[in-house]
């Protein structure tokens, strides 16, 4: 699910044209991010499409930690950028393994002039794009020149290039991060025991209704019968009832 410092990176497929990100596949089945003045036609995934937006709309959440576990100064801080639903658990990750001061996610808008994370400031792009690192102490001078296949970009500082605390976050950020698997190819074995289950309940149906056809058909039967045997049980009810008045008139005329 790792990509590069290139918006539209990390696609394992479904990214013929890498200027745009606009109509690609969902491969982790989530969104990609958006960036202001639309680009790589980004507002495709805009925020006026949170409200059905895959994990909820985007936010972002600083990460820091202190002294006593990591040798940091006050401006190492990461943010993660990514849809909310995403972030909240991961947030267990990084407290977990990274000692994390624990933070709430805020909603992220990339289009605010006041935004604390700009697209020059992403440091690592992951799940086809939908989820980043960042970082207000990073300046990737590239970042809207690139196209999403290279892996060309502004170096690191160097205090960050070997950070333990990055490392740390970006190592959980790789393998915590949650995705949707594609489904699964099936084998020919597979397809063949799939077509025999189909089979055998369809089959098992049919004798099913053909058995209760047959049961209705009986009873209809048998109820005809015992008609033309015996006759119709009311018409003989009246019939005796009429005979026993007539019974009752003769001894007592």
């Amino acid at each position: 699910i790792r990509g590069t410092r290139a918006f539209g990176s990390g696609y394992p497929y479904g990214a013929g044209n890498q200027s745009t990100i606009a109509r690609r596949p969902f491969p982790f089945g989530v969104w990609p991010l958006y960036w202001d003045q639309n680009f790589m036609d980004s507002d495709e995934y805009g925020p006026q499409y949170d409200i059905i937006r895959p994990g909820g709309f985007i936010a972002s959440v600083p990460l820091r930690t202190t002294t006593e576990h990591f040798n940091v100064t006050d401006d190492e801080v990461y943010y993660a950028v990514g849809d909310r639903e995403s972030l909240l658990p991961l947030m267990v990750s990084y407290v977990t393994w990274c000692h994390v001061t624990p933070a709430w996610p805020s909603r992220f808008n990339a289009s605010a002039t006041n935004a604390t994370i700009k697209l020059e400031n992403v440091i690592q792009y992951f799940r086809a794009s939908s989820f980043a690192l960042a970082s207000p102490a990073y300046n990737n001078t590239l970042a809207r020149t690139s196209i999403s296949d290279t892996k060309d970009s502004t170096p690191l500082p160097e205090f960050m290039e070997y950070s333990p605390f990055r490392k740390c976050v970006d190592g959980v950020t790789e393998n915590a991060l949650a995705i949707v698997n594609t489904i699964p190819s099936l084998t020919p074995v597979d397809k063949f025991k799939l077509a025999l289950t189909v089979s055998g309940i369809f089959i098992c149906g049919a004798m099913l209704f053909a058995l209760a056809l047959i049961y209705a058909t009986l009873l209809i039967l048998r109820e005809k019968f015992s008609k033309w045997l015996y006759g119709d049980p009311f018409v003989m009810d009246r019939v005796r009832r009429e005979r026993e008045t007539e019974l009752r008139y003769e001894n007592h005329p």
